[in-house]
């Protein structure tokens, strides 16, 4: 994987363009802590019920999550298929001077990537006021459409596609295609946040897509330690797994030779006084995780648990997240 790190980590990217309730924290005009969305996007995921696993247990998967984060050429045990094409594509999205019809040649080399960037480039996001004309239906055409900044973050989400969806165990399997569905709403509302944060929009892309691997690897670590129908779910065990998730995910990061702007960026995010891509993660992945659960009618949208703390940019995130479900 350290072939993503050093093609991803390239010049200055160009802004892109723009199965029970979970409990409902009380509200008193102050906005939900990270760690009580947390946990109610947890709950959500596991699908958890009334039982609940014994502190032990909890303990013992939170060790052994801690030790995989000392460990990350352990936790990394992910090795992602992806289409042999990619780098080369990188490599002439590298290029300011790119070029569609060398760039339109290349990809011709992958049906899979040729039906991606169709499907990309006519998303109402990057069409909105084109909807009633014809489809795009050119390769180049597409091309020049999505940019070089577009393309790069299509060819980012489709190497690590792989990553979260190898799946192994009955609560992976489950909870894995959700959460590739929330770190790619996190990765663009990353992208969307990011100029008005002051952060590079590629690079909050990255960070977004790469922010949860580490909870990929918690669930399948319960599916190898823990085959009770009760599952974890205490409080100070979803905090913890989900701060070790986050270490753990850096660590991949940095193994895998991603930018160190990124890297920090996920281990940072919540913290603070954390620099402004960590903060424009932190603020995605919130924004993200919440979409998921009014989604999935957990919330309703206008909920004070969903919409308190969110400012202006990023409710419209919010919104903006929920139109790229319906696509």
């Amino acid at each position: 994987m350290g072939w993503i790190g050093k093609l991803f980590n390239g010049d200055e990217a160009k802004e892109a363009p723009g199965v029970t309730a979970a409990p409902v924290a009380e509200s008193a005009g102050e906005p939900a802590s990270a760690a009580e969305v947390d946990a109610a996007y947890y709950r959500w995921l596991a699908a958890a019920g009334s039982q609940q696993a014994t502190a032990d247990t909890e303990k013992q998967i939170l060790d052994e999550l801690t030790r995989l984060a000392q460990s990350p050429v352990d936790g990394a045990a992910l090795v992602p298929r992806v289409p042999a094409i990619i780098p080369q594509l990188m490599r002439t999205l590298r290029d300011d001077d790119m070029n569609a019809a060398e760039l339109s040649r290349q990809l011709a080399q992958d049906v899979v990537l040729v039906a991606e960037v169709y499907r990309e480039a006519n998303k109402p996001c990057y069409r909105p006021r084109y909807h009633s004309s014809p489809p795009v239906d050119t390769i180049e055409g597409a091309i020049m459409l999505l940019g070089q900044n577009g393309m790069r973050m299509l060819l980012a989400r489709v190497a690590f596609r792989p990553i979260i969806s190898m799946q192994s165990g009955v609560l992976a399997k489950r909870t894995a295609p959700l959460i590739w569905r929330q770190s790619e709403k996190c990765a663009q509302a990353a992208s969307l946040l990011a100029p008005s944060m002051r952060a590079n929009a590629f690079e909050a892309y990255l960070a977004g897509l790469m922010a949860n691997v580490g909870i990929v690897v918690a669930f399948r670590l319960i599916d190898q330690m823990y085959k009770d129908e009760a599952l974890p779910q205490s409080d100070e065990f979803i905090a913890g797994l989900f701060a070790q998730g986050r270490i753990l995910s850096a660590r991949i990061a940095e193994l895998w030779e991603f930018p160190a702007a990124v890297t920090e960026a996920i281990a940072d995010a919540g913290q603070p006084d954390a620099p402004a891509l960590a903060q424009t993660l932190a603020l995605s992945d919130r924004v993200s995780k919440l979409r998921m659960l009014v989604d999935a009618s957990k919330f309703v949208h206008d909920d004070p648990f969903v919409v308190d703390g969110l400012g202006k940019a990023a409710l419209a995130c919010f919104d903006k997240l929920e139109d790229d479900e319906d696509e």
